[in-house]
């Protein structure tokens, strides 16, 4: 996952993005960046690391301008270097930044083109890259000296046929403003917001998430539709046009499991209120299984699980505990780069009150369970606090199929639950009961007020890839590249954002700012 913002405003917008990718920093934690424009120069600072590790304060003060986009980054594979660290740029037509989230699964094949027919070159291993470069291409051939609403729309509207997979995308245009525009099955969130700047002028925002609107005073107006484009020139003025000829709504519903904060609305669904049912069904599955259950609390293994697990305890009947204490200053396992190091930061990140645990009959709830590194871990970990037996529910099914849409989800030879029965994963993780959420449950849980989703995207569970182009032979490839031997080891945590240097050549060019 990654986190995407863009602003156009009557005043600097460097603060606002900042903050708003610091309430998306949970989508990606590997790198962060930033870029502006004003006076037909853009400006730029990326890095890996944290928001507040890569932006200083010499940064902020030269990231001046009333439009810029911004992203927070983990990688899903290829390398960690700051050079892959996003926005991207490339300066023809007109100068071009990009920002994206999401998967494209035709990556190869559309590289392989753009340097063979369209004459261009990607330098770097990201597929955002790619996409920028199609989108600039597609612009170009068009030839305008001026790009209108027009151009721009055919330009997405080309993105679309060319390109496969899932996408949420905020585009700048040198002096003309920013475009924002999802995949023609919605799969990657994306929603604008407003509010009144100076003089009147209407001031927008567009964001992975509605809470990174809420928090800069924004209000949300909706979600792109899919396929759609949203386009805001430099005076506030926005345009939209649905882009793609036969779109469809089909959001990623991992979002709603994992991903997402629970404060935010997603294509018109509260994720707070998808967790809370998550974790009333899942009770009733209990109930079901084993009516004269011994359970004697429920334990969230925070954060994501906490919605679930109470209201998973209030159906039962029987006490809700916070039973381990976090360590916010590290970062989610989930997307941390290495086996050997997830297992380390489970340790570092969580540690157990005794008192909660000793002597009781404990279930411990999780949104989901993936590697089961951090399950095993986790569940190890009770037991040495003193609990008499240990059960572990997860908020979702079985994750037995790799993800092709911008999830971090590893080679199905790492997932735990690939060719294994719900009792073998139990027994691996060293459970004395292992509850997994249906996926008709699941999905009954997040289908809410909106009528347009026409369904969720479920590869994960299911194996079915709603785009219809993956096959053995792709996810042979993905393999190779996931595989934790070859994934880049480079943590947030090893990084050295910061510099003694303080150069007045630190402000930009082609590569970054790098001090």
């Amino acid at each position: 996952m990654c986190g995407i913002v863009g602003i156009v405003s009557t005043s600097n917008v460097n603060q606002m993005l900042y903050d708003a990718l610091t309430v998306l920093q949970h989508r990606g934690q590997d790198a962060a960046g930033i870029v502006t424009f004003q006076d037909d120069r853009f400006f730029l600072r990326k890095d890996n690391g944290l928001v507040r590790d890569v932006f200083h304060t010499r940064h902020m003060r030269r990231l001046v301008g009333n439009v810029g986009i911004g992203h927070v980054r983990y990688p899903t594979a290829g390398s960690a270097s700051s050079a892959e660290a996003q926005p991207f740029y490339v300066n023809s037509p007109y100068g071009i930044t990009l920002a994206h989230n999401g998967n494209l699964t035709n990556a190869d094949e559309l590289s392989s083109d753009l340097f063979r027919t369209d004459l261009r070159h990607i330098n770097t291993n990201s597929d955002s890259e790619v996409l920028l470069n199609v989108f600039a291409h597609e612009l170009q051939k068009l030839g305008k000296l001026n790009p209108t609403k027009d151009e721009i729309f055919a330009a997405v509207r080309a993105v679309h046929q060319r390109c496969r997979g899932a996408y949420g995308v905020i585009a700048m245009i040198t002096g003309y403003g920013i475009v924002g525009f999802r995949d023609p099955n919605g799969i990657r969130p994306a929603c604008y917001g407003v509010r009144d700047g100076e003089n009147g002028q209407k001031e927008y925002m567009i964001a992975s998430e509605s809470v990174a609107l809420n928090a800069a005073g924004f209000t949300l107006v909706r979600d792109i539709e899919p396929g759609e484009a949203v386009y805001i020139e430099t005076d506030g003025t926005l345009y939209s046009e649905q882009c793609a000829e036969s779109p469809k709504l089909y959001p990623c519903i991992f979002e709603h499991v994992y991903f997402a904060r629970p404060d935010s609305i997603m294509d018109g669904v509260s994720v707070y209120k998808a967790r809370l049912r998550m974790g009333e069904v899942l009770a009733d599955k209990v109930l079901r299984e084993r009516p004269d259950h011994d359970i004697d609390v429920v334990i969230p293994i925070p954060d994501t699980s906490r919605t679930s697990a109470m209201q998973m305890a209030y159906q039962l009947g029987v006490k809700y505990r916070e039973g381990f204490i976090k360590n916010r200053y590290i970062g989610r396992t989930f997307i941390m780069p290495g086996q050997k190091m997830r297992k380390k930061s489970v340790r570092q990140k969580l540690n157990p009150i005794d008192l909660e645990f000793r002597g009781k009959n404990v279930m411990l709830v999780d949104d989901s369970i993936v590697r089961g590194t951090t399950c095993k871990e986790i569940v190890q970990m009770a037991r040495d606090a003193g609990a008499r037996n240990v059960y572990f529910a997860s908020a979702a099914p079985p994750v037995r199929y790799p993800n092709v849409y911008g999830i971090d989800m590893p080679s199905a030879s790492e997932l735990i639950a690939h060719d294994r029965t719900v009792e073998e994963v139990g027994e691996l993780i060293g459970t004395d009961w292992l509850v997994y959420q249906e996926l008709d449950d699941l999905i009954s849980c997040v289908n809410d007020v909106n009528e347009a989703i026409d369904g969720w995207e479920c590869s994960v569970f299911s194996g079915n890839y709603i785009t219809g182009d993956i096959d053995k032979d792709y996810l042979t490839r993905l393999e190779n590249r996931r595989k934790d031997s070859s994934t880049a080891t480079t943590s947030v945590t090893d990084v050295d954002s910061d510099s003694d240097s303080d150069s007045d050549n630190d402000n930009i060019d082609l590569h970054n700012d790098e001090d």
